[in-house]
């Protein structure tokens, strides 16, 4: 199945460039102060940001903001990261997708997902996983129209909020 996309003209993806770190900061500490969608605690500075961002790069893997040609704002970041440091995983890595609250619902999350697989095939990597805490139904509904399978739960893997969490595998394998 094709998703339905936003119009280039409406937004662009682009790679993400240390200039994103402040923005990608507002987009995403959010999330980490006020939902179980990530399993941080503690809100991040652009510092780090930046650290995590040349990670990611000096893996020689995407990621990616998503920006209103219009007005230069980011709406929402991507990215892959390495599935597990060991030599056999090298073809696995694990995603992550955050948008601005505000920009929710709007098809910018497939067109930045989208985008993100794309790129991730044309690298070689067979196969992406994403992790989602539970309860989750937006991203669950993205990674199922994106391709992703669901092949696992494990019970009760993080504590936040003083509750215990689930946590969700869907993966999706990139055949040629």
């Amino acid at each position: 199945m094709t998703p339905i996309l936003p119009p280039p003209n409406v937004v662009t993806v682009r790679d993400a460039e240390p200039r994103d770190g402040a923005r990608i900061c507002e987009i995403y500490n959010p999330y980490i102060l006020n939902t179980t969608i990530t399993f941080e605690e503690d809100p991040l500075t652009p510092r780090d940001i930046l650290d995590r961002l040349s990670q990611v790069k000096a893996s020689h893997l995407p990621w990616l903001v998503l920006e209103d040609p219009a007005t230069g704002a980011v709406k929402g970041y991507c990215y892959a990261a390495p599935w597990k440091a060991r030599a056999a995983y090298r073809y696995t890595v694990e995603t992550s997708i955050y948008l601005d609250a505000n920009d929710r619902s709007k098809g910018f999350g497939k067109r930045l997902y989208t985008e993100l697989l794309q790129r991730l095939q044309s690298q070689n990597i067979h196969s992406a996983i994403g992790i989602l805490a539970l309860p989750n139904p937006h991203s669950i509904r993205l990674h199922e129209q994106l391709g992703f399978e669901y092949i696992g739960c494990v019970k009760e893997a993080g504590f936040k909020f003083d509750r215990w969490i689930d946590v969700v595998y869907w993966q999706r394998i990139f055949r040629s």
